[in-house]
């Protein structure tokens, strides 16, 4: 019989030949030989090629072995304390926002869910109201409300100006990683801060409007409407004198709306020693619930408000993002004995952060008793995590339901992916 090439049968498959119904000549006993050792080998390299289709076929579509696959990747689940999947996972990784998990979580141990930040106003002799800001991240308009709310009932009725302090911070604050835009996630850190040191605006042509009710229009928020695009738009305050000016505004705008008459001029500076305080106000939201928006929508400034804070819990000194470096650093060593990473600011905004998949899954068994603060996978109540997002950075962290139990994870990828497939491989892990 003589040797007939391999033909296609279509849809991929492969198979031999018939063969020809002529006879062929004769031909010695050794080549007849060799030919039928040379259509085995073939028919047995066959069968092993198709075998590995499939193979290949679901490695290109499985989320888990798309990741193992990486060469910038790491990832770690476990189950009651043991690995059930580990690859590369004690090579210490930027985690992006992830970082923010490891803040929130000092904050928490620091202060307790039901703590409240504070922030003191005071009266001089010269009747200027002084604002006193410790860090509270959660100073928005409906806040404010609450604080004019107070000081009308303390009486005053005519303020010649109002004073901004927020020496609590060093002047020479700056967190590593932020950049210049205009994005929100981009807004500058003061300890007194009003909606985040951002504004939201709708422009109209040379009409600027606030796109906020509780929000009245100041002439800071105006110019920066105007610097802007067409539409709505939140653009953060972009400078510490900017931002604490506009705090001043606000304020100012929101007294005068309940009656109380406030003089156009402001300072921005340490308040006078002989000011008296008239009024401590507690935030109405708790820790943790300023933790949970702070994890679901990534609020930049709310975690680095935080990390700076930690550096003096009680709020009694002056700190800088020195102190704060080192103050995070000491709790992970302390806590959880870590060695080999680096920590630069408390949102993740910084390329020099370092973590590893199982820092983060040692994270994540400690912050167990606050697992309800992390975010919802959209669509699957079986992942509550955290993402992190740079450029060329893509991470998740958290927890998968697994037989009833809950199960720590983390997935660090520092290469360009589609930003997808993190919430596939969090799926499959609950699967």
């Amino acid at each position: 019989m003589p040797f007939v090439p391999l033909t296609h049968l279509g849809s991929g498959m492969i198979a031999l030949s018939m063969p020809s119904p002529h006879p062929a000549r004769p031909r010695s006993k050794p080549l007849t030989l060799l030919t039928h050792g040379l259509v085995l080998m073939l028919m047995l390299m066959l069968m092993l090629m198709l075998a590995a289709v499939p193979i290949a076929r679901a490695a290109s579509t499985d989320p888990l072995a798309q990741v193992q696959a990486l060469p910038q990747a790491s990832l770690l689940l476990q189950e009651n304390g043991r690995d059930l999947i580990a690859t590369r996972a004690d090579t210490p990784r930027i985690p992006a926002s992830t970082m923010k998990v490891l803040t929130a979580f000092a904050a928490l141990e620091t202060w307790g869910r039901n703590h409240r930040f504070e922030t003191d106003f005071y009266t001089d002799d010269a009747g200027w109201l002084w604002v006193k800001g410790y860090a509270d991240p959660y100073l928005v308009s409906e806040e404010l409300d609450k604080v004019v709310s107070a000081l009308a009932a303390k009486g005053p009725r005519r303020i010649t100006g109002i004073g901004l302090d927020d020496s609590f911070f060093s002047p020479d604050v700056e967190i590593a990683g932020r950049s210049s835009t205009d994005n929100p996630y981009d807004a500058p850190v003061t300890a007194l801060a009003a909606n985040f040191n951002t504004v939201s605006l709708i422009r109209t042509g040379d009409s600027i409007k606030s796109a906020e009710p509780q929000t009245p229009l100041t002439d800071s928020a105006r110019r920066f409407g105007m610097a802007g695009a067409a539409g709505k738009q939140r653009v953060n305050l972009r400078e510490r004198d900017k931002a604490l000016r506009y705090f001043g505004e606000l304020l100012a705008a929101k007294l005068e709306g309940a009656g109380i008459q406030v003089g156009e001029q402001q300072r921005i500076g340490s308040m006078p020693r002989d000011a008296e305080r008239i009024y401590r106000h507690a935030n109405s939201r708790t820790l943790a619930e300023m933790v949970s928006p702070m994890l679901d929508y990534s609020n930049n400034f709310i975690a680095n408000a935080l990390f700076l804070r930690l550096a003096d819990p009680k709020g009694t000194g002056q700190v800088s993002m020195a102190a704060a470096k080192r103050a995070m650093t000491d709790f992970a060593r302390t806590r959880f004995a870590w060695r080999d990473f680096t920590i630069d600011d408390g949102a993740g905004l910084s390329r020099a952060n370092r973590l590893s998949a199982r820092q983060l899954v040692e994270l994540l068994d400690a912050f167990e008793p606050y697992r309800d603060l992390m975010p919802q996978q959209d669509g699957n109540p079986s992942v509550r995590a955290k993402t992190g997002t740079l450029r060329g950075v893509s991470t998740y962290v958290g927890y998968v339901r697994r037989g009833g139990d809950w199960a720590p994870f983390a997935l660090m990828i520092n290469e360009p992916v589609d930003g997808a497939i993190r919430q596939r491989v969090a799926s499959s892990l609950a699967r």
